[in-house]
Parts: structure tokens; sequence; C-alpha cells
């Protein structure tokens, strides 16, 4: 079994539990670290994924993939959310992303520019839409040479 089809086995396993605990999967990572090999999981949920989210998640995570035997090798499991100004890469990534505040880095001008940020409002095979201050611009994906989570920070009202 090549390490595709093996991850998308354990992304097939993960499902239910992922489901049962309100968690989406954002990302999931293999890859072996010096001597160790580490499997990431990347979760998130509406109005954001907490630590215990991620210690349940990784508690009964551990004990579905022991019972899989999916990985037979030694691994260090590791649960987290994406964090604020995560790189997003995958289909998946840009599908978990919309709503959210991006910006996008092209190689190509678009409308102009070279970066482009806003809220990623449509994911399409071919483009990205972000919603800009000045109107939604489409964003070539083959002109893409960058996209992140800009990072949202409610920052406090002043208070007299």
């Amino acid at each position: 079994m090549d390490e595709a089809e093996r991850l998308s086995k354990i992304e097939e396993a993960m499902e239910p539990v992922l489901r049962g605990h309100g968690l989406d999967l954002v990302d999931v990572d293999w890859r072996r670290e010096g001597r160790h090999h580490v499997l990431r999981f990347f979760v998130d949920k509406p109005g954001g994924a907490t630590i215990d989210d991620c210690v349940r998640l990784s508690r009964e995570a551990g004990d579905v993939l022991d019972v899989s035997g999916l990985i037979p090798e030694s691994y260090d499991l590791e649960v987290s959310t994406p964090g604020l100004d995560r790189k997003l890469e995958t289909d998946r990534e840009f599908r978990w992303a919309r709503g959210k505040t991006v910006r996008c880095r092209v190689r190509q001008p678009v409308g102009g520019r070279t970066e482009v940020r806003g809220r990623l409002v449509d994911v399409a095979p071919d483009h990205l839409t972000v919603q800009t201050e000045s109107g939604p611009v489409e964003v070539p994906r083959q002109w893409l040479s960058k996209a992140r989570l800009e990072a949202e920070v409610p920052w406090p009202r002043h208070v007299s």
C-alpha cells in the first residue's frame, strides 16, 4: 500500500470519530522525522476547536488507529488546530477556508495586483473567488504561488 492510499484509509477510519466529536479534518500529514514517524491531524469546528477537543480526539484516534492495523510501525500522533495563518494548498484546505480571510500571492498580476487579500467566497477547480474591499476578484489557481489564512484577531473595544 502506498502512502496516499494509507492516508486515505486512515482518513476513512477516522471519519466517524471526527464526526462524533463535531470536528472537520482540515489536513492530515504523515512523515518521517529523524528516526520517528509522525501522524498529524489538523482539525477545526464552527467556533474553533479547543485544546480539550484535540486531547479527546487524540485519545480516541490512537485507539482506533491501533485497532485498525493501518500503521504497523511506531509513530507519534499529534492533533492540533490549523493555526491562525495556515498555509493553504489542497482543495480540502481551501474548502475549509471558505468564509475566512485569506492572502493570495500570484505569479502574474490579477487586477493589477500580485497580492489579493479578502474573504474567500468560492473555490473552483480553476480559480478562487476572493471578496476584497473593492469587490470580488477571481484568482486563477494556476497563477497562485502562495495562499495563507490571514489571522483575524478581534481587537478589544475601547471602553470609556
